[in-house]
């Protein structure tokens, strides 16, 4: 059974971003009855701080060493959470920008992935290689300015161009982004910015 992994990164259930995602979703059921989708709610999955055992063991692995007991359990974890994002076959990334950035809790459950021989290598001839396959990815950006518009008095959007890149990086490229803004302010530009964005939510689902 073919299946979407929806990474739900903000704490808050009834979030601009998630309300984005269960749009998305609901016409995507619709569009794809068959589909398995799998949600992994990142303030509510089990992780393991990325220090200590788990650190080392990606150390390790870098220098070709062997790993200790305590760094082969770490590792385990890592390897875990990386199966479950490879074996995806679409990704949707809900998320809001903190600080102009992502969640620690996204930017923790990245970190952790991102491991030689789990999701890239390194060739001396080729550079650094990723090791997943390429899948349709959407990433749905809630944030309090308006980043789609332009009209974000200034401030700058870190968040795309980070998650772009690092998706690149292992290996995905075709990645779709939508923001939700602003989420701050007068209710007409609130109400104005989600119905551009539940609308384009809806016309992706039935072709992603």
């Amino acid at each position: 059974m073919p299946k979407l992994l929806h990474l739900s990164c903000s704490p808050r259930p009834d979030s601009e971003s998630s309300a984005g995602a269960l749009v998305f979703i609901e016409h995507f059921r619709q569009a794809h009855p068959d589909w398995d989708i799998d949600v992994m709610d990142l303030w509510r999955e089990r992780m393991p701080e990325f220090a200590g055992p788990i650190l080392e063991a990606k150390y390790a692995r870098m220098n070709g060493h062997r790993f200790s007991d305590p760094q082969r359990a770490g590792f385990a974890e890592a390897e875990r959470l990386a199966l479950r994002f490879s074996l995806a076959d679409r990704v949707l990334i809900s998320t809001p920008m903190w600080n102009f950035g992502i969640p620690y809790r996204l930017k923790q459950f990245i970190d952790i992935i991102v491991q030689p021989g789990l999701t890239f290598r390194f060739d001396p001839s080729q550079g650094y290689v990723p090791l997943l396959r390429d899948r349709p990815t959407l990433v749905i950006l809630a944030s309090g300015s308006d980043f789609s518009t332009g009209m974000n008095r200034g401030r700058i959007d870190m968040a795309t161009p980070y998650l772009r890149e690092i998706l690149r990086f292992i290996g995905i490229n075709d990645v779709r982004f939508v923001a939700i803004g602003p989420t701050i302010g007068p209710r007409q530009s609130i109400e104005a910015a989600r119905e551009r964005a539940f609308k384009r939510l809806g016309a992706l689902a039935a072709h992603f």
